[in-house]
């Protein structure tokens, strides 16, 4: 397989903002990644992009990490990413695509309209956990799910995107195992890996640098914009594959 190095470019751009947003790089990779090559091929890369991405953000924010969080959605994260990731191989990702796009924009729009609007509870936690690991094996990525759900604990930057992290290390850790029992990362894409360690690495770190300057109280409504960005990205990918 080339080495497409518009793709890699993408690949850095989808780190720095999923860096700066909190919540990960494939809830932009995924829906242009699929301009370059076919959904199957782009859910194993991501899932291999993430794993690197993840490693080098808990190391740059590893102070932050709010361990109650890691378990009332982390736990059913794992579980529901499994699920997905099997459904991949029965079920056809274009609906879903467009499904997971309209969700974004609805709910970042009424996340920007109304404050706090879900109640930060355990219950809650853990229906977010499991929509955004469903989502994240069955069209590779559910990190902006998740992100919605823990804007309503308004966490400090550090907390925020370190448990994040942590969250979609084991997520993608899972999922990299179905989806190559799947067979979506075969040999010839194994080319792009080191390129995508070191994008992870160096997207990371620009993303930690950025967010320096970017104040706590802009930090939330900043991640919600760059969501619903990703829902309209995402409604242009179906819509330009139809055509």
């Amino acid at each position: 397989m080339n080495i497409n190095p518009f793709f890699l470019l993408w690949a850095l751009l989808a780190e720095i903002l999923g860096t700066i947003g909190g919540f990960g790089s494939s809830v932009f990779f995924v829906p242009i990644g699929s301009f370059f090559l076919d959904f199957h091929t782009v859910l194993g890369l991501t899932a291999l992009l993430h794993l690197a991405s993840n490693i080098s953000k808990l190391f740059l924010f590893k102070k932050g990490l709010d361990k109650k969080l890691l378990i009332t959605i982390g736990i059913p994260s794992v579980i529901f990413v499994i699920i997905g990731s099997y459904l991949t191989r029965y079920l056809s990702g274009k609906m879903l695509e467009i499904i997971l796009a309209l969700f974004l924009i609805i709910f970042s729009v009424f996340f920007l309209v109304k404050n706090n609007p879900i109640t930060p509870t355990k219950l809650n936690s853990a229906l977010g956990g499991s929509f955004s690991g469903f989502s994240a094996g069955l069209v590779g990525t559910g990190g902006a799910i998740r992100g919605l759900v823990m804007a309503a604990f308004n966490l400090e930057k550090s907390v925020f995107i370190a448990t994040s992290a942590c969250i979609d290390f084991f997520i993608d850790l899972s999922r990299s195992v179905v989806y190559y029992q799947n067979g979506y990362i075969s040999k010839p894409i194994w080319g792009y890996v080191p390129y995508l360690f070191a994008i992870a690495l160096i997207g990371s770190y620009i993303g930690k640098k950025i967010l320096n300057y970017i104040p706590q109280q802009y930090f939330i409504k900043l991640s919600l914009v760059l969501i619903l960005i990703t829902g309209a990205i995402t409604i242009c990918n179906v819509v330009w594959n139809l055509f």
